[in-house]
């Protein structure tokens, strides 16, 4: 799915649109232990809970593509097992969430699979979207040719309120208040089927994970049967990984600094596509390319590049890419840069000594207290001027 069918979806899932029919839930202790299972109507619900539960599941579709939202694919065997996950969602949702034993079995294969040690929500709604079509010119009419049917699961942790005094007013007092298990927004969930070229597509999901982690590999394997991709930190780690083995000692600070500008160029370009940019060995080896790596090191960076990735794989350009910061690191020093201004920062050898330099040519504070730059000297109003 591409970020405007998931903003499509998203946007549809508020009361007002009536696509929700029915929501289902398991609350599961610390010790996997189911304490209380529900389902009934969507429109049951109060508007107090409807909107809580709504901010749950748009949460659920938030975040960045190929890093918190993730499409994956049934392999095919697996879409061939009878009872395998694949074919107990399709049944999930042809029930709609109305086959009691069918909800049971899901929420056992969550606990059994789900890597979470405390407390939490199992929840389940089930959506009918008439899915209207696009005119030429971009705009929706009222004609639709496929209703789009779909379950969102949402896995929420739940966490004890802390102690705290509160106001009794019925007995006109200052009492201990009770602690209560409050729910969370959620860490994983999943939309099932996929919204792929606006229309229903049973072979495809999209999962959402806030954090990813090695143990929820296992768990989409586990529970989805689907290959979950290496994480975005994975995905991080190993790009600089391969800088680091392949340019050697050209690995450097000004190569490094206009590695980080071309790239961040590359996903500013992309910012408008829906699709998300990914980069396989030919994106990358023409990123070191613009970013003056030698030809001896891009290759060296090719062959590491399909060794750690693969020749056929790619890594996201959003998860590799440092937007917002411009970091320099030492043991003892950490350096903070507006990512636009990198060129502020440079290495010197002064009087032999290796170091940081950084063009300071305006205000500087240190814990907030404006001191004055060398070379430049305060007028009468404060300002420094050189």
């Amino acid at each position: 799915m591409n970020k405007y069918e998931i903003a499509e979806i998203k946007k549809i899932i508020q009361k007002e649109d009536h696509i929700l029919t029915r929501i289902a839930g398991c609350y599961v202790d610390a010790e996997k232990e189911k304490r209380t299972t529900f389902s009934h109507p969507f429109f049951s619900l109060s508007e107090e809970e409807t909107n809580r539960y709504l901010d749950i599941l748009r949460k659920s579709m938030s975040g960045t593509l190929a890093k918190n939202l993730i499409s994956m694919d049934f392999p095919l065997e697996e879409e061939r097992k009878e009872n395998g996950p694949a074919k107990r969602l399709q049944n999930m949702r042809s029930s709609k969430l109305e086959d009691e034993e069918l909800l049971q079995f899901f929420y056992d294969d969550v606990i059994e699979s789900y890597p979470n040690d405390s407390n939490y929500l199992i929840l389940l709604v089930h959506g009918a979207y008439d899915v209207p079509v696009i005119n030429t010119d971009g705009t929706k009419n009222d004609t639709s040719d496929e209703i789009y049917d779909f379950i969102l699961c949402s896995l929420c942790p739940l966490k004890l309120t802390k102690p705290a005094l509160y106001y009794n007013k019925i007995d006109n007092q200052i009492e201990d208040s009770p602690r209560d298990w409050v729910v969370q927004a959620p860490l994983n969930g999943f939309l099932y089927p996929a919204f792929n070229n606006r229309s229903t597509d049973i072979h495809s999901l999209l999962f959402y994970t806030k954090n990813a982690s090695e143990e929820e590999i296992d768990f989409c394997k586990e529970l989805l049967a689907c290959d979950m991709p290496i994480t975005y930190k994975e995905q991080k780690e190993t790009f600089q990984t391969i800088l680091e083995d392949s340019l050697g000692e050209s690995c450097d600070t000004d190569t490094v600094k206009h590695i980080h500008v071309e790239l961040n160029e590359m996903v500013e370009q992309n910012k408008e596509n829906p699709e998300p940019l990914t980069l396989g060995v030919p994106e990358f080896t023409h990123l070191l390319s613009e970013a003056g790596v030698e030809n001896e090191h891009i290759e060296k960076a090719k062959e590491s590049f399909e060794e750690h990735v693969g020749s056929h794989k790619s890594l996201a350009a959003t998860n590799i890419a440092s937007l917002r910061k411009f970091e320099v690191t030492t043991p003892d020093v950490k350096i903070q840069v507006n990512p636009d201004r990198s060129d502020l920062v440079e290495t010197k050898v002064i009087d032999g000594i290796p170091c940081i330099v950084i063009e300071c040519n305006d205000t500087v504070e240190i814990n907030g207290i404006r001191v004055a730059n060398p070379g430049f000297h305060r007028d009468e109003e404060g300002s420094d001027t050189p």
